[in-house]
């Protein structure tokens, strides 16, 4: 007997970043058991002129909650996914006790602007522990396979209650954090994640609780990984641990170290300097890795929803009134020069002419300008001209704002640095503001075929063995004789990401941005089974749930 299917005659790009050969590859009971020369099985998959490569591993997103009840993580699974890590910035919703849900549920609204009415309807809470989320979510069944970090925020509240959002931990409290910790990872957590950005501001508009915590709480949580041994460290950082306290500390910690986001001008204006201390810090040792992307930074904004602008003092205060309040701020004189003087320090920086109107049925023929154009032309500020313009459209005016990454020259810098790691597509959070779960195919279209930054045989590490070998995931993003069979077979003519839409499917009738529609992946293979056909996803359809969880502690999956 033949194996199940045969993929044939493809340019297999095996993940290790070695040259592509023609080769075929068969798959039986979920498993790559062959790769050469023909090779016969039950079933054919033509291949001719394709590249058949490892399914492509998200390291950052936040599909903690999304899980529940979106089995496929949209829009991942598009874009040759095939593996997603969870729980990024310490977001995670485990391990969380009852009296606490109500304030894990606030911060991600507040932090990662998911809606309080979707997560309510969305979550199910029949889990305290990390193990016991970790195995509902196995129990429920995913299409891609799921990893999840066990995160700082919610270990702070699981032990120390609300006052995990008040103060520093005890000495007491932080071992029994550390006990916390332990067990997650244990039950399968590929590593732990926290935050000490100044843009993380949750419940009540309060530094979200990993922010109370101290670098020596942080590397003492931290190094729990160190001492098991496996699993990997991610962080946001701020104060008190910045992005530069990462390659002092990561030695105590004892396990590879990630800190995220690194943009052309974030978190420092000169991204030549951030890239020279990096390398220093990796010339001495440190295993750190800042996580890149290949996509610019832009949202969608709108100013009944500022939420780009809430790490200034003013739009702070704002969102804790209900935004139905919000009209009559944006009609203040007051209000607006005030926020006019406070908009400079916004983090990342404001670039007024990379603020462009994109949607509004008041004044059509502003869409396409820039704020900056316009204010010029107005003799107002660029808030006025934000106000004035969200006002005409009872604040349904949409604008595209391109925050960083912007020019293709300092991107390449960055992407090609040592150490340096794709993440950063944040699928799952800021769902109305932006949708980057298409790094895979941008990344392969503009920057391999288009701009030839990266060969294949670069890329395609990058997207895969790379990220898997950070979490100690032995058993996928190689193609290889034993390995899970994680493929996706693509035409590198032809991919492009797609335009982006806007869709009403979530729970709580509220909608999102979604990247449904990308050209040149004709399959897509999670454990052996085709959740992508012919270029047409079966995810809506499909009733099979072959997605596995993914763990750290020696490849139990």
């Amino acid at each position: 007997m033949g194996a199940d299917f045969v993929i044939r005659g493809g340019t297999v790009v095996d993940g290790t970043g070695a040259p592509s050969r023609r080769a075929d590859v068969a798959v039986q009971d979920g498993r790559i058991v062959a790769i050469g020369d023909d090779l016969e099985g039950d079933r054919v998959v033509d291949a001719s002129g394709r590249i058949v490569a490892p399914g492509f591993f998200d390291i950052h997103t936040h599909y903690d909650a999304q899980v529940f009840w979106d089995p496929g993580l949209s829009s991942s699974c598009w874009h040759g996914v095939t593996s997603v890590v969870a729980g990024n910035c310490g977001f995670s919703i485990a391990p969380t006790r009852p009296a606490q849900r109500g304030v894990i549920v606030r911060t991600l609204q507040a932090v990662e602007d998911m809606s309080e009415a979707m997560l309510n309807a969305g979550i199910d809470w029949s889990f305290e522990t990390f193990a016991e989320y970790l195995a509902l979510v196995e129990r429920t069944g995913t299409i891609l396979n799921y990893g999840c970090y066990i995160g700082h925020s919610p270990v702070r509240l699981f032990v120390m209650g609300d006052e995990g959002y008040e103060r520093e931990a005890t000495d007491d409290e932080i071992a029994a954090m550390r006990e916390v910790v332990a067990d997650g990872m244990r039950a399968g957590a590929l590593g732990f994640a926290s935050s000490f950005s100044a843009n993380h501001r949750g419940d009540r508009g309060l530094p979200i609780p990993s922010r109370n915590g101290t670098r020596e709480e942080f590397v003492a949580l931290a190094s729990v990984l160190g001492e098991l041994g496996y699993g990997a460290v991610s962080y946001a950082p701020g104060v008190p641990v910045t992005w530069r306290d990462s390659y002092e500390i990561q030695p105590a910690i004892g396990r590879p170290l990630m800190w995220t986001p690194m943009l052309t001008t974030y978190p420092e204006p000169d991204y030549k300097a951030m890239m020279a201390e990096h390398a220093a810090g990796v010339a001495g040792g440190a295993d750190v890795h800042p996580q890149i992307t290949c996509l610019p930074l832009t949202i969608q904004l709108r100013m009944d929803n500022p939420y780009y602008f809430r790490t200034v003092p003013i739009f702070l205060e704002l969102l804790g009134y209900d935004p139905s309040e919000f009209e009559r701020f944006y009609r203040d004189p007051a209000w607006r020069a005030e926020a006019a003087l406070q908009a400079p320090d916004v983090k990342p920086p404001v670039i007024w002419h990379k603020f462009l109107v994109g949607e509004t049925e008041a004044h059509p023929e502003l869409i396409g300008r820039d704020v900056a154009s316009i204010a010029r032309e107005r003799g107002c500020t660029e808030i006025d001209v934000l106000c004035d313009l969200a006002l005409a459209d009872n604040l349904e005016t949409r604008f595209i704002v391109t925050l960083s990454n912007y020019e293709d020259e300092p991107v390449i810098d960055l992407m090609r640095q040592p150490n340096a790691v794709f993440g950063q597509s944040d699928a799952g959070a800021h769902v109305s503001q932006l949708c980057d779960a298409s790094m895979p195919t941008e990344l392969l279209a503009h920057w391999v075929r288009d701009r030839r930054a990266f060969t294949i045989e670069e890329a395609v590490h990058k997207l895969t063995a790379e990220l898997a070998d950070l979490f100690g995931i032995t058993n996928r993003g190689r193609l290889t004789v034993g390995a899970a069979a994680d493929i996706v077979v693509f035409d590198l003519d032809t991919i492009d990401p797609g335009p982006l839409t806007r869709v009403r499917d979530l729970p709580g009738d509220e909608e999102r941005l979604v990247a449904d529609r990308p050209t040149g992946i004709d399959y897509v293979f999670v454990n052996g089974v085709a959740i992508t056909e012919n270029g047409v996803s079966l995810v809506g359809s499909m009733s099979a749930r072959p997605g596995q969880i993914l763990r750290a502690d020696g490849g139990r999956s």
